[in-house]
């Protein structure tokens, strides 16, 4: 069947309204049934194609996403968007050949001469819904896994960040043939309408709530999720953890993208004694690192108002002598600049404990025993991350057996994300399904399993009528 007799309709890069929305996954969806397999030299060239076109569009999208922010460090973009998406294309490119190959399995003795097999195949379309936090990084990600899987992509950006989404949507145009990539672009509708359309597969990186939301518009037409949430990862301070280095590192994470991270620390838990000291600790830390921060250009703004007030709201629902300024600036509505605070010891039916942060608030409890903390964790929604700061190795290996998370770091925060050999994925209510590296190709590939019979068999003896030579052969194995 070619193009010519489906009477498509003409392909085009930008979608801007429900009704190309829907005509233009019908084009692809065709398209990936009439050509399932694209072998590795189209594979690649699309990985070529996406690299050059970061390389060529790096300052104009960190410019995007700054205006979208109101003031979003080009810094921490060139750091924690750029850099990663280049890493992850140069991994892909390195070793997605192999990937791609049919590989042998093993098969039981008993039915030898004949041999298993698993061959990769591209699932089709592949939809990926970006949220606003890192709007580059969590666009070319899932497209690399998809890409290199050989996948069509139909990708909606944020509306949160209408800048950034009409800057990538032109370079895509520019780079990609409308035949491999689309951009949507719009408000809540149009995210609404992407989310019901019958993907082969659909990536949602954002909020447990709207998750929520994403699985029961994908369930009707049975299409497979991969879901990045988020939730409150923890951070856990052993007794003989270096303080000044644990401190250090976490301030890293809380206030990179002003904590507008979904792996970002949300809440340490810490001996009560150590308290004082951590907060002293994280005043110096932010006066070495952020002096002036009013008018310092390496941190990063909120993101909107809404979510400006959200977060002055949880604050003002405490009562202040929970709350330690780590600067003297206040925040500053007109701006959206919100200096990090640690809230200690807040009551845990507050929001500051009960929700996501996404914020720079951060909230210290105590604990006297490596125990209660396991307890404090796994009485809550299992997080995306969780970090463990110190040296006692029967108490981290007591932490890593006892908890469930989506992955866990040791005396480091957040750097998990950009490893490309292991899985980045959450579990529970911080997600489902993983991506990164092998494991994202794997999950935006269909891995078919093929069974291929020898000439010399024995299935001829495994026919009616049963007779002796059954019995006697079945029996051996049913003991």
């Amino acid at each position: 069947m070619t193009t010519a007799t489906l009477a498509l309709p003409e392909s085009i890069s930008i979608i801007t309204n429900t009704e190309q929305l829907q005509t233009q996954f019908e084009y692809l969806h065709n398209l990936s049934r009439e050509q399932p397999i694209l072998d590795w030299s189209q594979r690649l060239t699309q990985l070529d194609n996406l690299e050059v076109m970061l390389a060529d569009n790096k300052d104009n999208f960190a410019a995007a996403i700054s205006a979208d922010f109101g003031h979003r460090s080009v810094s921490e973009t060139q750091f924690a968007e750029l850099f990663t998406s280049f890493m992850g294309i140069n991994h892909a490119k390195k070793h997605g050949k192999s990937w791609m190959k049919t590989r042998r399995a093993g098969i039981p003795a008993i039915y030898r001469p004949a041999r298993n097999e698993i061959q990769p195949q591209p699932l089709g379309v592949v939809g990926i819904m970006v949220p606003w936090n890192y709007p580059l990084n969590l666009a070319i990600g899932p497209m690399i896994d998809a890409l290199t899987a050989g996948n069509r992509i139909m990708i909606k950006i944020s509306e949160a960040v209408p800048i950034f989404a009409n800057a990538f949507a032109e370079a895509i145009s520019h780079y990609f043939s409308p035949d491999m990539i689309k951009v949507v672009v719009g408000e809540m509708e149009m995210s609404q309408a992407f989310s019901h359309l019958p993907f082969d597969h659909l990536l949602f990186t954002g909020s447990t709530s709207v998750g929520r939301k994403i699985m029961a518009a994908a369930a009707p037409n049975l299409t497979p999720v991969t879901l990045e949430l988020g939730g409150k990862s923890p951070v856990i301070v052993l007794e003989n953890a270096n303080l000044e280095a644990a401190v250090s590192r976490i301030m890293m994470g809380k206030t990179l993208n002003a904590g507008q991270t979904c792996i970002a620390p949300d809440y340490v838990l810490l001996h009560e004694r150590h308290h004082a000291k951590f907060i002293a600790l994280a005043k110096d830390w932010m006066q070495k690192h952020y002096p002036n921060i009013e008018n310092n250009k390496d941190y990063t703004h909120i993101i909107n108002d809404e979510q400006f007030k959200r977060i002055q709201g949880y604050l003002a629902k405490l009562d202040s002598t929970y709350i330690h300024e780590l600067t003297a600036t206040p925040a500053n509505e007109g701006t959206r600049l919100m200096p990090p605070v640690i809230v200690e010891q807040p009551p845990l039916d507050s929001e500051v404990m009960s929700e996501e942060l996404f914020a720079p608030i951060l909230p210290l409890i105590h604990f006297d025993r490596v125990r209660d903390a396991v307890s404090f964790v796994n009485a809550r929604p299992r997080p995306l991350a969780l970090y463990i700061f110190g040296d006692d190795y029967e108490d981290t290996l007591y932490i890593r057996e006892h908890t469930v998370s989506g992955g866990i770091c040791v005396n480091e925060v957040i750097l998990q994300v950009a490893q490309h050999d292991i899985p980045f994925g959450g579990v529970g209510a911080s997600g489902m399904g993983a991506y990164h590296g092998k494991a994202g190709f794997e999950r935006l590939s269909h891995m078919k399993p093929i069974f291929v019979q020898s000439k010399l068999n024995a299935m001829s003896f495994l026919l009616p009528p049963y007779g002796t030579f059954f019995n006697k052969g079945i029996g051996l194995f049913l003991k």
